[in-house]
């Protein structure tokens, strides 16, 4: 039979009636095996799943229509219901347990690694009842290339099978099944105590499902994964003060690696809203070179140096290929393919009715001119902490430190890809002034050949601008571009790139004049850093949004900087960064936004927030330890 999504409903829901349609985002758990990922919710449903790849159309997409976006799920008969959801220790298998009168339930939910080519990937569920007898129900309805392709489906022996012209899907169980809706299947099912069912649901070749594994086997699977990611995380050597949300930050980034590449997405979801009901949707699902500096520097003081290094191949690739007017691209796709084009899905309705959903990303037309400071940070970070970079990588880092002295003087898009006017952001002046700075210093620590007076007198010229122009007296603080008094959490991070020395009075006023509430001119809110004010700073967007983690951890940075001569910065960097992690989710996740109550925002979870954490709390801890030992020698 052919099918096709037909159904459209605001806020219907496929399966219980009565039910909140979505999900709060924070309610998520990620799985994966570094080519794609699921979120997995506290009520047992796969919501978001892209396959074959991070970036492919999606199968499940519930997250961003709930009545026609596929889901998948198993949950409970019963209506009593208390949910738990945590990962296996030092892992990415997420167990979700549901606590009832009759009994508890739960689901371990994985996706095996793969180890050889030609291995199929699979999502593997497996239900058991762990204390008294359990009644089960599964819901699976696909919804092919978000959910525009018609599909055939059919139930055999083994399970069912889901195809179209290019894709076919297998769901694999001893489970008796039942047709759904004309859409999917259903089942309902009995488990006694420690009794146990496994469902694979993965990409087949033949026309028949292979058969769902035996208990036994499942354990096997179980264990393997386990073993892997034990054995990964060992090689973490941070063993300070908030060890577990280090850890945790760290397996979630190698969730959201592309093993065959070596390249980090910013996160595994698109058009998750900034602003509940609002546009600021976009597509995360590719890796942006802003990325790379925080991405070495994070991955290399936590001991992973074997991620630092194949992401500085992945980026070293970039710098190879040929292009037209600019030396690099602001956002790749994974295997390194130009991304040009941005959809909007007008059939769906988008997180809590916030449209228009988007795939693609238009930003990659724009002028952002700090992605050449960041990719020379991290080139002079690995050069310093890796491996000597090779001289044909130079000459190419030669050229682009070439470019950024004839075009820096521009106006561009900034940090915050404004949809509007170019304009002459400061953070886009101060990366060119590390691009340079860096490269002077690759220069200078290597012997390499290089233009050294005339990047100096670039890099020098930046500087005196940016004190001139960046510096608003009345106001007290660098600001967002020249000619205006609008405050930006992105000029937090001039300590972290050493353009400000930690007791230069700049540093400290442009702290106290960050800190103040929003009511009174700031961008802090209970130790929440708003990335800028939307009613000062035009963006193209009306609607405000929630406050920004990776910013939040730019102040803890930028205090603790600042700690090193003012003890009392350091406290209030330790005690941010604590309260900061209170808005982590149940699982230790962060997205890119924290909401007015709260709750997540925007895409989820989000790669620059873990990173940023990585740093913050390597930063802060070695900080607070120094201070120990010169406390302890007085």
């Amino acid at each position: 039979m052919a099918v096709q999504w037909k159904e459209k409903s605001r806020y219907h829901r496929l399966h219980i009636s009565g039910e909140a349609p979505y999900q709060p985002i924070e309610d998520y758990g990620l799985i994966g095996n570094m080519r794609t990922a699921a979120l997995v919710g506290k009520n047992g449903a796969i919501d978001w799943f892209c396959f074959p790849r991070f970036d492919s159309p999606s199968l499940f997409g519930a997250l961003l229509d709930a009545g026609n976006g596929g889901h998948f799920r198993i949950y409970p008969a019963q209506e009593e219901t208390v949910t738990r959801q945590f990962y296996w220790p030092d892992t990415n298998i997420l167990i979700t347990r549901f606590l009832t009168p009759e009994g508890v339930g739960e689901i371990t939910d994985f996706m095996p690694l793969i180890e050889k080519e030609g291995q199929p990937q699979q999502i593997v569920r497996t239900v058991k009842a762990a204390r008294g007898q359990m009644k089960f129900r599964l819901e699976c309805l696909p919804a092919f290339n978000y959910g525009r392709d018609k599909h055939h489906h059919y139930i055999g022996e083994t399970g069912a099978c889901f195809s179209t012209e290019h894709l076919k899907i297998g769901l694999s169980t001893d489970i008796p099944l039942k047709e759904f809706r004309n859409v999917g299947v259903c089942a309902e099912f009995t488990l006694d105590e420690e009794e146990s069912a496994t469902f694979v649901l993965g990409e087949i070749r033949g026309e028949e499902c292979a058969p769902a594994p035996s208990p036994e086997k499942a354990e096997k699977m179980f264990r393997h994964s386990v073993n892997f990611w034990r054995n990964w995380i060992a090689k973490c050597t941070y063993t300070g003060r908030w060890r577990e949300m280090v850890r945790r930050s760290a397996l979630i980034l190698k969730l959201l690696s592309y093993e065959p590449t070596g390249a980090i997405i910013a996160a595994p979801t698109c058009s998750l809203p900034e602003s509940l009901g609002g546009p600021r949707n976009w597509d995360y699902r590719y890796t942006w070179i802003r990325d790379a500096a925080f991405t070495l520097y994070a991955f290399m003081h936590i001991g992973l140096t074997d991620e630092a290094e194949r992401f500085m191949a992945w980026l070293t690739e970039r710098c190879f290929e040929t292009r037209d007017g600019r030396p690099l691209n602001i956002l790749y796709g994974i295997e390194g393919e130009d991304i040009n084009q941005e959809i909007e899905l007008d059939h769906w309705e988008g997180y809590m009715g916030s449209s228009p959903v988007r795939i693609g990303n238009a930003a990659n037309r724009q002028t952002q001119l700090d992605i050449y400071g960041e990719l020379m940070d991290a080139a002079f970070l690995y050069n310093k902490y890796g491996a000597p970079i090779p001289s044909d990588l130079w000459d190419k880092l030669r050229k682009i430190a070439d470019w950024v002295c004839t075009h820096w003087q521009e106006p561009d898009h900034g940090i915050w890809e404004f949809r509007t006017e170019k304009r002459h952001f400061v953070y886009s002046k101060l990366m060119c002034w590390v691009c340079l700075d860096r490269a002077l210093r690759i220069a200078d620590s290597r012997g390499f050949p290089a233009s050294r007076e005339y990047w100096t007198a670039n890099r020098d010229a930046i500087y005196e601008e940016l004190m001139e122009k960046g510096w608003n007296e009345e106001v007290g603080s660098f600001v967002q571009h020249y000619d205006c008094d609008a405050l930006d959490a992105s000029t937090l991070i001039m300590p972290l790139t050493l353009f400000l020395s930690p007791i230069d009075s700049k540093l400290e006023r442009m702290l106290q004049a960050i800190c103040r509430p929003p009511s009174k001119g700031g961008l802090v809110s209970n130790s929440l850093v708003y990335r800028y004010d939307p009613s000062v700073s035009k963006d193209g967007f009306e609607r405000e949004e929630g406050t920004f983690n990776l910013c939040s951890f730019w102040l803890v940075d930028a205090m603790t900087r600042a700690g090193r001569h003012n003890p009392q910065r350091l406290e209030d960097a330790r005690l941010m960064f604590e309260k900061m992690l209170g808005y982590a989710n149940h699982l230790g996740l962060f997205a890119e936004e924290t909401g007015p109550c709260g709750g997540a925002l925007g895409n989820y979870p989000q790669a620059f927030t873990h990173l940023a954490l990585i740093t913050s709390a390597y930063n802060l801890d070695l900080a607070l330890d120094q201070r120990f030992r010169e406390t302890e020698e007085k």
